[in-house]
């Protein structure tokens, strides 16, 4: 099936709920046919060129009560409508939770940091041009991954987690919140449930269609980090074609406690290396404890690429990876 693209939006109702309770109760009742809509930065493409096909639109713009940074007393809450340049600018995120904030300001450009929302960010669908563009791959319900075939452009697509599907997470926020050991909480008209972050993320293992776990009728609300990592000592790095637009090729997110030179334990994920952030629980292990030398770095570095299975054009993935760690491991500004 070749895409169609159109110069006009597709009809479709807009509700915009004013309260909570309206608008878990109309992603409820529309479920699979209503679209939830925050900053909107991922969804007039897929609308304007037909490739996604909702009835309703759910503006959740005026839900106060989802937006904003909370100090707690075991760390912070962020509504998860807040937008991604408010979290950027936050004092308390950029002194406690610094990585959030790092990782925040590598996302896009300023223009579409003051639309868009942590939210949004998250939970925002593969970028995989085969499956953008309409063609009937696995994730779209088809019998092929086109990205995984000889003649396929997979220079941004996985090294890890392949399961009919090499897409890759995104989000440039998710591996910083998985570093930070962030639990989501996840609202719908039954009540409330919160997961870590590591498990909000799924691969086509686990669900080949979507890249959370959120189901018809539930709405992520809030992000809350502990303050087990409030004022570590943090490392975010994020290498793409160009400083601003892209998706990360490789991205590194780290929580380090450090004492002298020796590490005392450490949190690492990796960004666009899998269909999910990629947490590196070996490396974790492996750090604590040690001593930060060449030494480490090289170890931490080949553990962190283990098991990687490059695509015909994105080999160059593998030293990427292997030298972001490196970095992340010795502190590099």
């Amino acid at each position: 099936m070749s895409a169609t693209s159109h110069d006009v939006m597709p009809d479709i109702q807009l509700y915009q709920p004013t309260t909570e309770a309206d608008a878990l109760a109309l992603a409820n009742n529309l479920r699979e046919d209503g679209w939830l809509l925050a900053g909107g930065q991922d969804t007039y493409g897929w609308l304007k060129d037909r490739n996604k096909h909702p009835e309703a639109m759910i503006e959740l713009t005026k839900i106060d009560a989802w937006k904003g940074i909370r100090e707690t007393s075991s760390g912070i809450e962020i509504g998860a409508l807040t937008t991604l340049a408010e979290i950027e600018r936050s004092p308390l995120i950029r002194d406690q939770y610094g990585l959030l904030s790092e990782a925040t300001s590598k996302v896009a450009s300023l223009q579409i940091r003051n639309f868009g929302t942590l939210a949004g960010n998250l939970v925002q669908d593969a970028r995989c041009w085969y499956y953008r563009r309409g063609l009937a791959c696995y994730r779209a319900g088809g019998n092929i991954c086109y990205a995984d075939t000889p003649e396929a452009l997979n220079r941004e697509h996985a090294l890890f987690g392949a399961s009919r599907c090499v897409a890759v997470t995104p989000s440039d926020t998710a591996p910083a919140l998985v570093a930070l050991e962030a639990q989501m909480v996840i609202s719908s008209s039954r009540g409330q449930k919160v997961v870590s972050a590591d498990r909000f993320f799924v691969g086509p293992n686990v669900d080949i269609e979507n890249m959370t776990i959120l189901r018809p009728g539930e709405i992520l609300t809030a992000v809350r980090i502990p303050n087990k990592w409030a004022g570590a000592e943090f490392h975010f790095e994020k290498v793409a074609d160009r400083n601003v637009w892209d998706f990360a090729l490789v991205s590194v997110a780290s929580a380090m406690r450090v004492s002298g030179d020796t590490i005392e334990e450490a949190s690492i994920a990796c960004g666009a290396v899998e269909c999910k952030p990629r947490k590196l629980s070996a490396v974790e292990r492996m750090l604590r404890g040690r001593q930060r030398n060449e030494a480490t770095e090289n170890e931490a570095a080949q553990l962190a690429s283990q098991g990687a299975v490059p695509l015909n054009y994105n080999h160059y993935k593998v030293p990427l990876m292997e030298n972001l760690v490196k970095r992340a491991v010795r502190g590099t500004a």
